[in-house]
């Protein structure tokens, strides 16, 4: 099913998404947006002490996550840093990920470098701004010349003694024929250099979604209504396979029950073999994903395709 919101116009992706359009960057910071982090700055004991039960337990619960290829929006050198925002406004988002090692009796992996990417409240992502989310939205900049120059809602995190790592952004918009998502990650085996993290190697590419329920609620505030069309439900979209966690569908939490612009807390643990590749890039991934009006000149195809340890969908 697909949910149905007004009408506008929108450009989206990167200067070599074929067709496009301006760029535009709408965003101001929502308010009350640090008063919804506030109580996310330090992990506290019952947090730690859930992360620890969760990630080491031994009685035979290793998550078993579902792997997908990266997708056609992704970018090297993201930096590391908890607040990805770039002052992109949108409902706020604290995302807790804890990664567990699936091969050990499930216990934390300390020292992974958990990598997440995402569109913004109208479909743009960051380094794409000239491709079209579908529908009708404002432009991403009035400076073409530099739209794809930004490095907003993307970041790294590396996993504390846990293997619990958190972020602080927004919820992100949808664009056609996607549903609501964010990219994620798993680097072990490199170091942080310069800002961003380098070396090791890619043992976990997935996606991470959004209930519909939470994503209809959203789409109908500010900056995201200015989006409209039709957004696509999870029970339709070409990734989502309806596996609930091991899928990589969130635990969300409102800040304010009655109120879903004051922001969500997610969570989720990934399971990951610390020995085993996976970059998501592989010649047969899936790539679904691409926007209407072009596709970037290294956007993977629409067939999704089967990883040998677990369903490999497109992104």
């Amino acid at each position: 099913m697909t949910g149905t919101h007004k009408d506008t116009t929108i450009t989206r992706r990167r200067a070599i998404a074929v067709t496009g359009g301006t760029v535009a960057a709408g965003g101001l910071a929502i308010a009350g947006y640090q008063s919804a982090f506030a109580d996310e700055t330090t992990a506290t004991a019952t947090e730690t002490a859930a992360a620890s039960a969760s990630a080491g337990s031994s009685s035979g619960t290793c998550v078993l996550m579902s792997s997908v290829t990266e997708g056609p929006y992704y970018l090297d050198g993201a930096l590391v840093r908890k607040d990805i925002t770039e002052g992109k406004s949108g409902v706020p988002l604290t995302l807790r990920i804890t990664v567990q090692d699936t091969t050990e009796s499930c216990a934390p992996v300390a020292g992974a470098a958990v990598e997440i990417w995402h569109c913004d409240a109208w479909g743009y992502y960051s380094g794409y701004t000239t491709a079209n989310p579908g529908g009708s939205a404002p432009a991403e900049s009035e400076d073409g010349s530099t739209a794809d120059d930004k490095t907003y809602l993307r970041g790294y995190q590396v996993a504390n003694a846990n293997g619990v790592v958190k972020f602080e952004t927004i919820v992100p918009g949808w664009y056609t024929p996607r549903t609501c998502h964010i990219h994620v990650k798993v680097h072990t085996g490199g170091e942080k250099e310069d800002g961003t993290y380098e070396g090791g190697k890619v043992n976990f590419t997935g996606q991470l979604f959004f209930d519909d329920a939470v994503a209809e609620q959203i789409f109908e505030l500010e900056p995201y209504s200015q989006h409209t069309g039709t957004w696509t439900k999870l029970d339709d979209d070409m990734v989502y396979d309806g596996g609930g966690a091991s899928s990589g569908l969130l635990t969300l939490k409102p800040v304010h029950k009655k109120d879903p612009s004051k922001g969500y807390k997610g969570s989720i643990t990934l399971g990951i073999d610390p020995d085993t590749e996976n970059t998501g890039a592989g010649s047969g991934g899936g790539g679904g994903g691409t926007p209407p009006s072009g596709t970037p000149g290294d956007a993977p195809s629409d067939a999704p395709s089967a990883s040998a340890s677990s369903t490999e969908s497109s992104s």
